[in-house]
């Protein structure tokens, strides 16, 4: 299973940023706060999304605050405030201003799109040593014989923000034209999490001396960490193609998955964990194999980009063209976080979602898919959407 098209969707119509923001902050009681995630920089330790404040859950309609991008993959909210979003085929990285429109603040010149490849997931750290700025832009992406990540420098300031020259940080990734996983993000630990997807050899998923089919876990330099479970790159293992990754208050790793024709999942990630593909998908009770949390039929879900508000997953899902909230429990000390009952949201609402972050004043922001080849867009098309959340 790809990311695969569904037809019917509805029109959203615009609303001005200004007035949005306004008019969302205003109904806000209480900021929910959101855990370390692929949008936000590394902390020391996850302080943010407790478990205590109870779970989210979308209030109200979602307003559009950018349209017009192409093939839009990852959002990255920067401390400063700015917000950065990648494209796919442009390969530009795109700012999004208070009006609501866009400039381009860099294009990634060694990504070279191709079916699911092409410039995909950002991430941030935060630097003051950083050359030139006060932090580094990461970017994963694909080039014509590999997939990579490389940092930028972050210069300027919201509004004018631009990147500096790439330094590479991991070359020689599997890429193939699908299953490129993409997703990067700063683990509580300061680590560099990766996702990478089997990219089309469904046996290297279970090679631990192949990197793809994994969740990689790196330094900010690329260099593999002294408690990595196998001594290389390798977190874990058996992923088909996972797309989301995000923290939970207690500091536990969850991911996202694409199944191939039956399930797609939902993953507690743990280290040396074998998730089974490409001899077991979904839930299948062998104990040789770690077993998802959650799992969907691939009509109502193809997750990719995923974030954690409160301790409440939201998931943005392609095929399914519908957000997912999944509520974490509040297990007692020495006990793993489990899931509670998945909620469905915005179902064909606005069409492909490919990925979600937390926003600003206690909202989410999640952006559509409808225009990377598989989608039917929309006049406007794709759009960035922002959504208040709360009890």
């Amino acid at each position: 299973m790809t990311d695969r098209p569904r037809a019917c969707r509805r029109a959203a119509a615009a609303t001005s940023a200004a007035l949005l923001v306004l008019a969302l902050a205003a109904c806000s009681t209480e900021t929910p706060r959101v855990t370390p995630s692929t949008s936000t920089p590394a902390q020391p330790s996850p302080t943010d999304g407790s478990a205590d404040a109870g779970p989210v859950r979308p209030v109200g309609e979602p307003v559009v605050i950018a349209s017009g991008l192409e093939a839009p993959w990852s959002i990255l909210r920067l401390p400063d405030g700015a917000g950065l979003i990648s494209e796919r085929d442009t390969t530009r990285v795109r700012e999004l201003l208070p009006d609501g429109s866009l400039r381009e603040a860099a294009t990634v010149s060694a990504a070279q799109p191709n079916g699911e490849g092409g410039l995909l997931g950002l991430a941030f750290l935060a630097d003051e040593a950083a050359p030139g700025g006060d932090g580094w832009v990461y970017a994963y992406f694909s080039t014509a014989s590999d997939n990579r990540i490389e940092r930028m420098t972050l210069a300027g300031s919201p509004g004018s923000h631009t990147l500096g020259e790439p330094t590479v940080i991991l070359s020689g990734i599997p890429r193939a034209g699908n299953h490129n996983g993409g997703r990067i993000a700063f683990g509580p630990d300061g680590l560099l999490y990766a996702t990478v997807g089997d990219a089309g050899n469904t046996a290297n998923a279970q090679n631990l001396d192949a990197r793809s089919g994994k969740i990689l876990r790196m330094t900010a330099t690329g260099q593999v960490p002294a408690d990595n479970p196998f001594g290389t790159l390798v977190y874990s293992f058996g992923h088909r193609n996972a797309q989301g990754l995000a923290w939970d208050s207690r500091g536990q790793l969850w991911a996202s998955e694409f199944g191939q024709n039956t399930w797609d999942e939902l993953n507690r990630i743990v280290p040396g964990g074998n998730y089974g593909w490409p001899l077991v998908e979904g839930q299948a009770g062998n104990p040789a194999y770690i077993d998802p949390e959650q799992q969907w039929s691939t009509d109502q879900a193809s997750p990719s980009g995923i974030t954690i508000v409160n301790d409440t997953i939201f998931m943005a899902s392609l095929r399914g063209e519908r957000l997912w909230s999944i509520p974490i429990t509040s297990p007692s000390a020495g006990v793993a976080s489990s899931t509670d009952t998945p909620t469905e949201w915005f179902v064909h609402g606005f069409g492909r979602l490919r990925d979600v972050v937390s926003g600003p004043a206690g909202t989410l922001w999640f952006v559509s898919n409808n225009t990377d080849g598989r989608g039917s867009p929309a006049a406007g098309d794709d759009r960035l959407y922002q959504v208040q959340v709360g009890p």
